[in-house]
């Protein structure tokens, strides 16, 4: 494993934080984007780890990509090779078999929400400011921001955010389905762990499954997911934890689950 420069992976009790620190507002380089793919990397790889929190230090989650990187992007294909190799870190996060939550303590913007969306969950402080300023450069989000957006929050508001460009307000980006939860800047990393310690203690063999049925699902037709939902949960009720599940429901007891 090489030494990260940039960002720090720490793990307890079934739940792992990936802090971005790249100051003074944690721009995303390629060698960051490295980390984090080494970081969730690690992550899927440790049985212990059941959820993962990503979050910044300082002032900002991530403030977008490396500008600075830019005029060497300028050659034919070299840019798309960029936009390829920070959609492969956010597809790590995004196909990682465990639950995901981005703790968005300052500015999130352009690929800072693009990662952010790639993510399960959105905690955000009800200060920070998020949106895709791509089109003020002359771009636009090409890192699987022009996809991952309307998923979330719809084509037509989807379009108005990356047209314009403005970012827009925590309680903002909560009305239209952008972040889960809004809460006090000072407890943003509080609120994904409270929430990350409420996952830790479900079975990571159910979890898994239910991002891999919404997600996989999202691409089919209704019935195509459903028959999809069905082989996942015959594939669970071939485990242990099931067992222990309705053992400790009719003992009326805590469950001990084991697939963690």
């Amino acid at each position: 494993m090489s030494v990260r420069a940039f960002t720090r992976l720490t793990k307890e009790n079934g739940i792992a934080i990936l802090t971005i620190d790249n100051p003074p507002l944690n721009v995303l380089s390629e060698r960051v984007g490295l980390e984090i793919r080494e970081c969730v990397t690690e992550v899927e790889h440790d049985e212990e780890v059941v959820v993962l929190i990503v979050t910044g230090a300082g002032r900002a989650f991530i403030a977008g990509a490396d500008i600075k990187e830019f005029p060497s992007k300028m050659a034919r294909g070299e840019a798309k090779k960029m936009a390829l190799e920070h959609f492969h870190t956010y597809n790590r996060l995004d196909f990682l078999p465990k639950p995901t939550i981005a703790a968005l303590n300052g500015v999130t913007l352009g690929g800072g929400l693009e990662l952010a969306m790639a993510c399960d969950i959105r905690i955000a402080g009800e200060s920070v400011k998020l949106g895709l300023p791509e089109i003020k450069l002359g771009l636009f989000p090409g890192a699987g921001g022009t996809q991952r957006l309307p998923r979330l929050v719809g084509e037509g508001r989807a379009k108005e955010l990356m047209f314009i460009g403005d970012p827009i307000t925590a309680q903002e980006a909560w009305q239209i389905g952008l972040v889960n939860k809004v809460v006090p800047d000072d407890k943003v990393l509080t609120s994904a762990l409270d929430m990350a310690n409420v996952l830790a203690t479900r079975t990571l063999t159910a979890l898994s499954r239910i991002k891999k049925a919404v997600d996989k699902g999202l691409e089919m037709d209704l019935t195509s997911g459903v028959l999809y939902e069905a082989e996942l949960l015959d594939e669970v009720f071939q485990t242990e934890d099931i067992v222990e599940g309705c053992n400790a429901f009719l003992e009326k007891r805590e469950p001990k689950f084991k697939h963690r």
